[in-house]
């Protein structure tokens, strides 16, 4: 959907009309968040930019759409220009860049439903 520097979104429409509609029938916007070990290496950081990545989007100016949505890290943060594990300066620069990312993916529209019914074939 979205992609800046450091982050990725993914966005999948939740169809009501196939057979899981009970398990999708929320009105809520369903968000994960995948930080892999390759672009933050320490814990602590994994779970800063997961935190960020919560609140950014349940900020009321979120925008996004009732549909099921992956922020992913796609590439790390500078360790020279980001000394400490869990900065303010690092949750700064997460922050103002989940924002962009969540602007850019308020633009973009909603795919249609990506989910279809199972095909019945007789052998």
């Amino acid at each position: 959907m979205a992609r800046t520097a450091h982050f990725a979104l993914h966005r999948c429409a939740l169809d009501l009309s196939s057979s899981a509609a009970p398990l999708f029938a929320s009105d809520d916007v369903w968000l994960g968040a995948m930080v892999p070990k390759r672009w933050a290496r320490r814990a602590v950081t994994r779970n800063a930019i997961k935190r960020q990545i919560y609140t950014v989007s349940a900020a009321p100016g979120a925008g996004l759409p009732r549909a099921a949505h992956v922020v992913r890290l796609r590439a790390g943060f500078d360790r020279k220009e980001f000394v400490s594990a869990s900065s303010d300066k690092l949750k700064g620069a997460v922050r103002a860049e989940l924002q962009q990312l969540l602007a850019r993916a308020a633009r973009s529209p909603v795919p249609p439903a990506t989910l279809s019914a199972p095909s019945s074939s007789s052998s």
